[in-house]
């Protein structure tokens, strides 16, 4: 289809819109994740359980890693987020290598650009449904800074997330984590994961705790989020099923096939 087609038919249609951007910017772009000959062990001089040759992934993928339990995953998504880092190769967030930031500035680089759902949500169980949807705007002034661009403040950007996930009303938001529900507080997760528009979000098996109806639904409303603002997404999960629905399937055990040749030798 010629270029000028393309993009007349994704208007109006976020979900084609997302791939005619992500079409046109793919070649040049720096990549949003780019890892070069990685090697991680939680002991220095053991056997890593991380040894991955490469992986690039670019600016508005929509990415599915998959692989078991325990195999490294969560390992993985540590590094991308400069929580730790690795004892050998570069781990390039943005064409930042996190290994030469300092444990403060790498704190700060991951508040501006890494919005993070966690498998268990993570939210602080002492503030409202609100407030822990504004926490990375506290953190990070460059999100608050786009948040009040997109929504004129970070609240009216927070109560726009939430509506669009079918979140909203004053009584619900002034609600703590621990009355709501699993389906509620993932939802609340991903409205602050979404908040100020990081470039990346990484998303650890947030639909474990979620039957098939609930599960998808949330894929479509973090899909239609993350194609508003080009966002990159790395979905985690051991459900190969819901591989079908990404641009990209990634075999952790794939990428990770040098640290399993390393610890069978």
């Amino acid at each position: 289809m010629p270029a000028d087609r393309s993009i007349e038919s994704a208007r109006g249609n976020p979900i084609l819109a997302h791939a005619s951007r992500v079409d046109r910017t793919l070649a040049d772009a720096t990549p949003v994740i780019d890892l070069r000959g990685l090697r991680f062990s939680w002991d220095r001089g053991a056997t890593p359980v991380l040894a991955i040759e490469s992986l690039r992934i670019d600016a508005g993928e929509r990415v599915f890693l998959h692989g078991a339990s325990g195999s490294g995953k969560s390992t993985l998504l540590a590094l991308l987020a400069g929580v730790v880092v690795a004892q050998g190769g570069q781990v390039r967030v943005l064409g930042t290598d996190l290994a030469d930031l300092g444990p403060a500035t790498r704190d700060r680089f991951r508040a501006d650009h890494t919005g993070i759902i966690f498998q268990m949500f993570n939210l602080v169980p002492y503030l409202s449904v609100l407030e822990n949807v504004l926490l990375p705007c506290d953190f990070s002034p460059r999100r608050r800074a786009r948040a009040e661009a997109r929504g004129g403040s970070p609240r009216a950007e927070a109560l726009r997330l939430l509506a669009s996930l079918d979140l909203d009303g004053p009584r619900f938001l002034a609600r703590q984590p621990a009355q709501l529900s699993v389906g509620q507080q993932q939802r609340v997760a991903a409205a602050r994961a979404l908040i100020g528009a990081p470039e990346l979000v990484i998303a650890d098996e947030p639909t474990s705790a979620l039957d098939a109806d609930r599960r998808d639904a949330f894929l479509d409303l973090l899909f239609r989020e993350c194609a508003r603002e080009s966002t990159t997404l790395l979905f985690v999960s051991h459900d190969a099923a819901l591989a079908a629905r990404f641009d990209r399937r990634i075999a952790f055990a794939d990428i990770n096939a040098t640290a399993t040749r390393l610890a069978a030798a």
